[in-house]
């Protein structure tokens, strides 16, 4: 970011504290989505909706994350990593009291698109922070100590939901964002920096209607497939018209000097492959936070606080594995890890389709934790390859299309998964147990064969690619090949 430092900037941050300071705005975030996910059949009853139609809840979030990301790095350089962090969490408490107070399936929607306009500004702005601080080399142990705190929210959030959802009413759920809300303001007010570019150029506003519109309306085509409310010519219909919406912004950004995402950045090889693979790996895995409550409450018939207690393990495992992630990535390096990892989740995904009444709790909590030490292997090295190529003046534009890239994927997943059990399902009632067991375990197979597939596109990257993320020794014997191009990213 070039420009004059202003005060907060000429104001060296405190390595030790910023990290936490991101991490606290990412637990607020995974504490509301992990709570949701062990309270959808709660929800469902409560509002007389099928719960499979309360995907709609999770994508909703999901997809306003990925319509408002892009225009987060714009955001951050034009009022400040400080005020923008500041006024994020804001807004993500306000939408969460809004969803707190919402007596139907629409409004409670709607309170979720507020929360993820407030979501999509935190996530980007808090790396952009990092990116900006840490030294390419210290980037792993920086990301660590960030999920840290991201990670116990999934430890406590599915039995903290669980335990709501059996005592108290639902809409406790999302009161419990407020005062982790006030904290994090506290905190950002305290310890996050202020970077800004006083010169960025204007909002690409025909970028952001092209690109908005067209990922908004491929989402909407993907829920009411699921529901089949719509002819299916119409929904052909609706599924070229958002193509075209995105091909135009391609075509767009392609012609301008400041398009709302820098699409050059994808000729860097390390930044191509880990956008894209990550994409496609997290379509099979983010349904997984879907599916496993409905499994665990409808199809083996839990209470929602023993539901939420069975996803501990994975999170324990999460914590566990960031532990061990960086000297993981430095023996063996990005490319072997992600390839082999990424068929190991796979082949975990697909081994919950052997759960069923009666199987041995112990068999759960085994599963859960391999699934949580795979899954945060994954995640770490997805995320930081990002950023191995990426000079530092465009750490905001990578930031945008990676986070833009990831939770477009996620919501796409959920809406998959539902798509997937919905088929299988084949209209019977979903409170028909055996049914909607047999119907998950075919969606768990399904999803794990695409993660599987995912593994390819891994495939391409070089084995030096991220080394210097991951501090990994080159191989004297390897030619060494720069991943980055050696023309400009706008040319």
């Amino acid at each position: 970011m070039s420009g004059p430092p202003n005060a907060a900037q000429a104001i060296k941050p405190d390595k030790r504290v910023l990290p936490w300071v991101v991490g606290v705005a990412l637990f607020m975030e995974n504490l509301d989505a992990t709570i949701i996910n062990t309270a959808v059949p709660t929800m469902a009853a409560s509002l007389n909706v099928p719960s499979l139609s309360l995907k709609a809840v999770l994508t909703s979030y999901m997809l306003s994350l990925a319509v408002f990301i892009p225009v987060s790095g714009w955001v951050a350089d034009r009022f400040g990593t400080r005020r923008v962090f500041q006024a994020a969490i804001a807004l993500f408490s306000i939408g969460s009291l809004l969803c707190g107070l919402a007596v139907n399936v629409p409004m409670l929607v709607v309170s979720r698109i507020i929360q993820g306009v407030g979501g999509a500004m935190m996530m980007p702005v808090g790396r952009v922070a990092l990116v900006r601080i840490f030294p390419k080399s210290e980037l792993i142990r920086a990301m660590n100590f960030v999920v840290i705190p991201a990670l116990i929210a999934p430890l406590l959030g599915p039995f903290t939901g669980g335990m709501i959802v059996h005592w108290m009413p639902w809409r406790m759920i999302f009161f419990l964002n407020l005062p982790v809300g006030l904290l994090g303001w506290f905190f950002a007010h305290r310890f996050m920096p202020n970077f800004r570019d006083a010169n960025s150029p204007p909002l690409d506003k025909r970028g952001f209607l092209l690109f908005g519109s067209g990922i908004a309306l491929l989402s909407y085509v993907l829920e009411i497939f699921g529901e089949h409310s719509l002819p299916w010519a119409q929904m052909a219909g609706l599924f070229v018209i958002s193509l075209l919406l995105l091909g135009a912004y391609g075509w767009h950004a392609n012609r301008v000097s400041a398009p709302l995402l820098h699409l050059g950045l994808f000729k860097i090889r390390t930044f191509r492959v880990s956008v894209v693979g990550g994409c496609v790996t997290r379509l099979g895995i983010s349904g997984m936070p879907f599916m496993l409550p409905l499994l665990y409450q409808i199809g083996l018939g839990y209470e929602p606080w023993q539901a939420g207690l069975l996803t501990i393990p994975q999170a324990l495992a999460a914590i566990g594995m960031k532990l061990m992630t960086r000297p993981i990535l430095a023996r063996f390096g990005h490319r072997n890890v992600l390839v082999v990892n990424t068929v190991v989740i796979g082949l975990f995904i697909m081994v919950f389709g052997l759960v069923r009444p009666g199987t041995p709790l112990v068999m759960i909590i085994v599963l859960s934790l391999c699934q949580g030490f795979a899954s945060a292997l994954q995640f770490t090295s997805m995320n930081t390859l990002v950023y191995a190529d990426i000079d530092s003046a465009d750490a905001s534009k990578a930031s945008s299309i990676g986070s833009t890239a990831q939770q477009f994927s996620i919501s796409f997943g959920v809406a998959f998964a539902a798509v997937v059990a919905a088929f299988f399902l084949g209209g019977s009632p979903q409170v028909h147990g055996p049914v909607f067991i047999s119907a998950l375990h075919h969606a768990f197979l399904t999803l794990g064969i695409i993660t599987i597939l995912s593994s390819s596109t891994f495939g391409t990257l070089k084995s030096g690619d991220g080394n210097n993320i991951s501090n990994r020794p080159a191989d004297p014997e390897e030619k060494t090949e720069s991943a980055r191009p050696s023309t400009a990213l706008g040319a």
